[in-house]
């Protein structure tokens, strides 16, 4: 890390590769990402470690994790300027997770949320790795002495336990970790299902129809916006309550050309709803389309992918070494 770098504040961020990207995941952690970029230095991870706490097969979980990589790059996440890796590629996430495993107590991890909801939808792999997700989790940011992670709602609480264990760690020895705090993503990012605007757009294979993958062709994109979900009416108005199928595809239109929802709104003025679906569709499809270019550049050049992804773990590595070296010392490790 250079002195430029060292000046500023740090952010880590993360990603479990765990399905193919889609819409919502561009307009809700992209954008944030550019962003983060130009403001702090900053730590990007493909965090497959934490996928395999739920069942994925082999050959899905390598090619989510080289799609992911890609992905980053082709958003815009500059290799040069942050630091883009896969968490597997540097171990010292794992062995610095055993350490804080053993500085988080048994009731704090019970209690976590998450791990409630994910046990109850899947109660025949209810597994440890499930359970000491968090410490995990914790170890990822406080390797690199992140001052910030950009969290959900639903990640507050394992932020809260990552503060928890650092303060405990410094508090027995001496001050060691950075204590991260959170960055909160702005409203109106979150993108619903085309076909159900109540439930967020997501990866199941159940709503086919209601995802957009940032993968998908132009075609698949326009028949997909034509049949979104709208409502009985006739008039383009947003109005989450009365009108939330109207009023995310306002949301998707604003946000892929970075226009406010009122401006989006005046644009569909006295239109159809047909000729909402074909904006918003030509939108969309005007902005995947170079990003599937780069993607498809950085995926097919297998040489330089590789070099990449070395490099990523190179530059990681070095900062969790030095991190997880002075934590050693300080447990007494010899």
């Amino acid at each position: 890390m250079d002195n430029n770098q060292a000046q500023q504040k740090i952010v880590l961020s993360a990603m479990k590769p765990s399905g193919n990207l889609h819409l919502g995941n561009l307009i809700g952690a992209g954008k944030n990402w550019l962003k983060m970029q130009e403001d702090y230095f900053c730590y990007y991870a493909v965090a497959d470690l934490h996928s395999i706490t739920e069942e994925i097969l082999t050959k899905d979980l390598r090619e989510y994790t080289l799609d992911l990589f890609c992905w980053f790059m082709a958003i815009g996440i500059d290799p040069n300027k942050s630091v883009l890796f896969v968490q597997s590629q540097v171990p010292h996430h794992a062995e610095l997770a055993w350490v804080l495993n053993c500085f988080t107590q048994y009731g704090e991890a019970r209690r976590m949320t998450q791990f409630k909801d994910k046990s109850l939808k899947n109660p025949d792999n209810i597994n440890l790795g499930l359970f000491s997700y968090p410490t995990l989790m914790a170890a990822d940011i406080l390797l690199y002495g992140a001052h910030y992670v950009p969290i959900g709602k639903d990640q507050k609480q394992h932020l809260e336990l990552a503060r928890t264990i650092a303060n405990r760690f410094n508090n027995r020895y001496s001050p060691t970790f950075v204590e991260p705090e959170g960055i909160f993503p702005k409203l109106g990012a979150k993108i619903f299902s085309l076909s159900d605007p109540h439930k967020k757009m997501g990866k199941s294979e159940n709503d086919p129809k209601g995802v957009v993958l940032l993968k998908d062709d132009p075609a698949t994109v326009e028949r997909k916006f034509k049949s979104a979900v709208t409502d009985s009416e006739t008039e383009v108005k947003y109005n989450v309550a009365k009108k939330p199928g109207v009023s995310n595809l306002l949301v998707i239109y604003a946000e892929v050309l970075g226009l406010p929802i009122k401006t989006a709104e005046k644009h569909f003025e006295n239109k159809s709803y047909a000729e909402l679906k074909e904006g918003v569709a030509k939108a969309v499809i005007d902005t995947l389309i170079p990003l599937q270019q780069k993607y498809n550049s950085f995926r097919a050049n297998k040489e330089n992918l590789a070099e990449l992804l070395k490099q990523g773990s190179d530059k990681a590595s070095f900062t969790a070494r030095k991190m997880l070296s002075k934590v050693y010392r300080k447990v007494g490790f010899v």
